[in-house]
């Protein structure tokens, strides 16, 4: 152990008076509460967010190609996209928009086409599915298929069995003039994503059936794929636009979705700079502390310096206390993190309503950007705050110190 450390040790552990003891358990105290709320904190809402993102892309797909295509056009696309060592399944779709009407009720939602059988290489959309079923075993002269959320299923009093009516905004020229192309379907199964907007916003039909009714002639809106590594997202989505050309529109998850991820970005930044206040806090009691300190050991200070040690070693050695000052709360301040995310995602601390959150207990993630971030950010603060006390006692003339210390 150097000098420095060996004197800022002894200060450390020899004090005395109840006061300086207590002085010093705050400043550790501080900043343990500090760093295990900010960790505790960001873990859970790492937690939601991942929860949110698995459930979009679970109901979507890492990068959606956007465009009109004919049954051969998009056949070709399909074994093109496919052979990119970054994409591991791709699968044709059908996005367009409608009006669902049903007993005098009315209400706009998009209407999505799918091959159920290909869907599953890309999400688990297929799985959502909580009564019923995409391909049901009715009559041929039956209506088509329409899988509903549940959500939009309450709002309109559906159920399996029911016919709806869905509008298209598309006309359709007649010897009467120009009316809207309206399709009957058969509610054939209900389907609950944990998105409420999927949930309430979607109606699902197979492949052909959403190609009649929104005029396409066996065509499709696009392309979706899923990748081996969602990370690679923007690249895989750069590459993909050359493959398909620029005629077409590729986008990934997250600019999809770019408004839900911008906010809660933003969420997760703002409660980072609060949540880092409690630190700041804690500084103070560190910077008072070695203040403190200072003046208690002022006599010392000056025998230090009348022995030959250097107001750099006099300033190094206050900065080695509020480093091991520090170092204490953030160990102290992990373990306790670690403990309550063990106890949050373990028990049933705070319970969410299943029917709001389609969560039972709070979700915790924790990532090691977010502890580095912390740690790194909490050793920042409180060497700065030692480094007043520091500066003050190393200018302290070793004559004067000794004199009226």
């Amino acid at each position: 152990m150097n000098f420095e450390r060996f004197v800022a040790t002894r200060y450390l552990t020899r004090r005395q008076g109840l006061f300086a003891f207590i002085t010093t358990l705050i400043g550790v105290a501080g900043v343990s509460v500090g760093v295990a709320a900010l960790i505790t904190t960001l873990s859970v809402m790492n937690g939601f967010q991942t929860d949110i993102k698995d459930k979009i892309i679970g109901a979507q797909s890492h990068i959606l190609i956007f465009g009109q295509m004919s049954p051969k056009t998009y056949e070709e696309k399909i074994a093109a996209v496919r052979q990119h060592p970054l994409v591991a399944a791709a699968a044709p779709h059908i996005y367009g928009q409608g009006i669902i009407t049903y007993a005098g009720q009315s209400l706009g939602l998009i209407v999505r086409g799918l091959d159920p059988e290909q869907e599953k290489d890309i999400n688990t959309l297929t799985s959502s599915v909580t009564d019923g079923t995409f391909t049901p075993d009715w009559d041929k002269d039956a209506p088509p298929p329409l899988v509903v959320g549940t959500e939009l299923a309450d709002n309109l009093g559906l159920d399996i069995g029911d016919d709806v009516v869905l509008i298209s905004p598309q006309s359709i020229s007649t010897g009467a003039g120009m009316f809207p192309r309206m399709k009957k379907f058969r509610i054939s199964g209900l389907l609950r994503t944990g998105y409420y907007e999927f949930d309430n916003s979607i109606a699902y039909t197979l492949l052909p059936h959403a190609s009649d009714f929104l005029g396409l002639k066996n065509g499709v809106t696009g392309i979706a794929v899923k990748l081996k590594n969602m990370n690679t997202a923007n690249d895989a989505a750069e590459q993909i636009q050359d493959i398909v050309g620029y005629d077409y529109s590729v986008k990934t998850f997250a600019q999809m979705n770019s408004t839900l991820y911008a906010a809660l970005k933003l969420e997760k930044t703002m409660m980072f700079i609060i949540l880092f206040l409690i630190i700041g806090v804690a500084s103070l009691n560190i910077a008072s502390n070695l203040i403190l300190l200072g003046t208690e050991k002022l006599r010392d200070i000056g025998i230090l310096r009348s022995m030959g040690a250097s107001p750099k070693q006099i300033r190094n050695v206050f900065l080695w206390e509020a480093f091991t000052i520090a170092t204490l709360g953030i160990v102290l301040g992990l373990l306790l993190a670690g403990i309550l995310c063990w106890v949050i995602a373990t028990f049933n601390i705070v319970e969410l309503p299943g029917d709001i959150y389609y969560l039972t207990k709070v979700p915790v993630r924790i990532q090691w950007p977010d502890i580095v971030a912390v740690v790194g950010g909490s050793y920042i603060i409180c060497l700065v705050a030692g480094l007043y006390p520091a500066v003050k006692a190393s200018r302290v003339h070793p004559t004067d110190a000794i004199r009226y210390g």
